[in-house]
């Protein structure tokens, strides 16, 4: 099944036997929930802003909160924006289930010349599925050439010579070298 992330495709779920739990653990609504138990257990969206590392925001975040530890699911470059979770407190385990996750991302490429929309169509279909990649120059990776998955590619608008596109990718896929690579075919 292509055009979804590894996670979002449908699985057969085993059930060994039916369970409930106590309503002595636990708590039984959200709304019970006390606010010290969210910030040493919960988990933050932040839409990161262009400008600082993934790190720096995770560390601000603990600093404002005021909670133990604070850690991000994957690293989004500097001049990126995007949602980064941020794991607080025991939550910080959890985020390593959420590193080898499939992304998404929607990007504006921009062309240095005129490409019929035909083409261009025709060239990013052709990055789906396992592709080589090598980290751009500037990245906090050993730059040595990976196979990574491109499990989708959707064109959402060109306008002259910008295209607004949406990839679901393996993580650790560098999406501006992806555009740098689609140019270069």
């Amino acid at each position: 099944m292509s055009g979804v992330l590894p996670a979002d495709r449908p699985r057969e779920v085993i059930v060994r036997t039916h369970d409930t739990t106590s309503p002595e653990y636990g708590f039984s609504s959200p709304e019970e929930i006390p606010v010290e138990f969210l910030l040493e257990n919960g988990v933050v969206c932040l839409d990161k802003p262009a400008g600082p590392t993934s790190h720096e925001v995770a560390t601000w975040v603990r600093k404002i909160l005021n909670v133990s530890k604070a850690g991000h699911s994957g690293t989004l470059d500097p001049a990126v924006t995007g949602i980064l979770p941020i794991g607080l407190g025991n939550a910080t385990k959890a985020m390593q289930a959420l590193l080898p996750a499939g992304k998404e991302y929607v990007c504006i490429m921009e062309l240095h010349g005129d490409v019929p929309e035909e083409s261009i169509r025709q060239v990013i279909e052709e990055f789906t599925g396992k592709i080589y990649q090598r980290p751009p120059l500037r990245s906090s990776v050993k730059r040595v050439l990976r196979v990574r998955e491109i499990y989708y590619n959707r064109i959402l608008e060109m306008k002259g010579r910008l295209v607004l596109f949406r990839v679901g990718c393996q993580a650790g896929t560098y999406i501006r070298k992806l555009c740098f690579d689609i140019g270069e075919a």
